[in-house]
């Protein structure tokens, strides 16, 4: 009967048949099976390489101590973000795929993809001067795009089962200020007040969260804005002196995470079968940088990457800009973005905080609910 059979087929079939073990080997070592990741510049791996957009990092500096490769990515890090972080913590095999990669399909998206978009905002207009970016309720679209292909791939019941265990991230807000409301020439503080701005962030948030869950998703992390009043590019635009925060703006982003976070613990007590984890971002940036030393940093109010002023904070990471010799001393990395070591502190208090640093449930436990 041997001879019958086709050997190439059968060389074929036993190689697929191999890489599904392995598939299925490297998930069942991981705490969630997937990671979807919704957001900005933050945690966007590389969608905007695919933008005609202004908000790229698709260059040098960017991505110098990237798996060892200096390679950019699309990352606006030299390394890794936030989301890349936990994932690797929660065990995940490899980097959770951008959406609009073209070869994020099939079997690549059952690890989960990554929505996010630099320069991206809640409100669909925010990020407008930048070109071209993904806002919250596009990159919900996509996720919607995502769930009919793995039902394609797995069937109603193994779906759903995959999207009910696996972590829903969502690390986005601070570009409705920095390039909206807090924007030169924006209309919206000429058409809105500080509070009526932020109820509009709010509600959207809501509505967005409340169709992803809706969508199949349950264990949901939201993280909070962070102090963009200590951020070099607000340092240096606000002509701020020692490197001191500018209170006016980190008054708006205190106001906006109290209402995040009601909102985030009333889905989570309304919705069904859902567990909502808010993530203290402004004040696990904050400790850091009103104290550098304890955390390993030498200054945390000047971009690594970057020129122009005492917070290198007016010319962006492009390649003609200079970069500090010792990242790992840098919690930031440009005039917005943390570095590596920055993000890789932020992700492990997420990861493993307090009730101070997220809530109700820190990242780890949630996914192993």
């Amino acid at each position: 009967m041997l001879k019958f059979l086709n050997l190439p087929r059968v060389i074929d079939l036993l190689c697929f048949i191999s890489l599904l073990l392995e598939f299925d080997s490297a998930f069942s070592k991981a705490q969630i099976p997937a990671s979807f990741v919704f957001g900005d510049s933050l945690v966007d791996a590389g969608n905007n390489n695919y933008l005609l957009s202004l908000a790229k990092s698709d260059y040098a500096f960017n991505g110098v101590d990237f798996q060892g490769g200096g390679v950019a990515t699309g990352r606006f890090s030299n390394g890794r973000t936030v989301a890349d972080i936990i994932g690797q913590e929660l065990g995940l095999p490899n980097f959770t795929p951008v959406y609009l990669n073209p070869n994020t399909t099939g079997t690549a998206i059952l690890k989960g993809v990554n929505y996010a978009s630099g320069g991206g905002g809640i409100l669909d207009e925010t990020g407008a001067n930048l070109i071209q970016c993904i806002a919250l309720g596009r990159q919900v679209k996509y996720f919607t795009n995502t769930k009919a292909q793995i039902v394609d791939l797995l069937g109603n019941t193994a779906a759903a089962e995959l999207l009910a265990k696996s972590l829903f991230s969502f690390t986005i807000g601070s570009n409705d200020y920095l390039n909206n409301f807090l924007l030169p020439l924006s209309p919206s503080p000429r058409i809105y007040t500080p509070q009526q701005f932020e109820d509009r962030i709010v509600s959207k948030f809501r509505e967005c969260l409340t169709d992803v869950y809706n969508l199949g998703a349950r264990k949901f992390f939201v993280a909070a804005v962070g102090p963009l009043g200590c951020i070099p590019s607000q340092l240096t635009f606000n002509f701020r002196v020692n490197g001191s925060c500018d209170p006016r703006i980190n008054e708006l982003i205190i106001n906006l995470n109290k209402a995040v976070r009601e909102m985030v613990l009333d889905l989570g007590s309304t919705l069904p079968g859902s567990y909502f984890v808010y993530g203290n971002s402004y004040n696990i940036v904050a400790d850091i940088i009103y104290n550098p030393l304890l955390y390993g940093f030498q200054r945390t109010d000047s971009a690594c990457c970057g020129a122009v002023g005492p917070y290198n904070g007016l010319i962006p990471c492009f390649p003609v800009a200079p970069l500090c010799p010792d990242r790992s001393a840098s919690f930031f990395w440009d005039a917005y973005h943390p570095s590596d070591a920055g993000n890789n502190i932020v992700a492990r208090k997420f990861l493993d905080g307090n009730l101070n640093e997220v809530y109700p449930l820190n990242v780890r436990q949630l996914s192993a609910l």
